[in-house]
């Protein structure tokens, strides 16, 4: 037994349109390439994902989830410090827009892709962003914010532009440095 096939099919498939996804672009990649990647038939790949919509749209939401635990693990972490959270979320969003690899936020980048506002990975885009300002607007409203909802999408824009400065070739403490300055801007502290 080799140790592809000790890795479920589903996350082989999945392991493979993140990667791809991802580096190359949603609609660069072909079904073929991923099921070469992923080693399954066609028949088992469109079992697990009978349209690309689905395959898309299951990719984004492993990445949201991903991004979640994330924000979630270091809510918890520094719970009662919401000014320690943004900061954290600035340096990690320096840290990862400089590091190798990177190609801009994956979910900025398939909305670029996906122009039709029905397609089913838009909807896990928007639902994502949703979250994410709101877990913004919640660190706002607990450090005592006015308006907080309309500072957390401000906020959102500011992390969009940091990611594209860190990916046209900013340092990550750079970026970290002017997302904080410019995020106090924001919310007047």
């Amino acid at each position: 037994m080799s140790v592809i096939d000790l890795v479920p099919v589903r996350e082989r498939i999945l392991a493979a349109a993140t990667e791809h996804y991802y580096a190359e672009g949603i609609r660069a990649v072909s079904a073929d390439k991923l099921i070469a990647a992923a080693h399954v038939s066609k028949v088992t790949f469109y079992r697990h994902f009978p349209t690309k919509g689905d395959l898309v749209a299951a990719y984004l939401s492993a990445r949201s989830e991903e991004e979640k635990s994330f924000i979630v693990a270091k809510r918890d972490e520094l719970a009662g410090d919401p000014a320690g959270v943004l900061r954290w979320y600035a340096g990690a969003v320096g840290d990862l827009s400089c590091s190798p690899g990177f190609r801009g936020c994956p979910f900025i980048n398939a909305a670029a892709e996906l122009p039709d506002g029905d397609h089913p990975g838009r909807r896990v885009i928007a639902e994502h962003r949703a979250w994410v300002v709101q877990q913004a607007a919640e660190l706002l409203a607990e450090l005592g914010v006015d308006d907080p909802a309309t500072k957390a999408e401000q906020l959102m824009m500011l992390r969009d532009g940091a990611m594209v400065s860190g990916y046209v070739g900013h340092a990550p403490e750079q970026i970290a440095t002017a997302l904080v300055a410019a995020g106090r801007a924001i919310i007047g502290r």
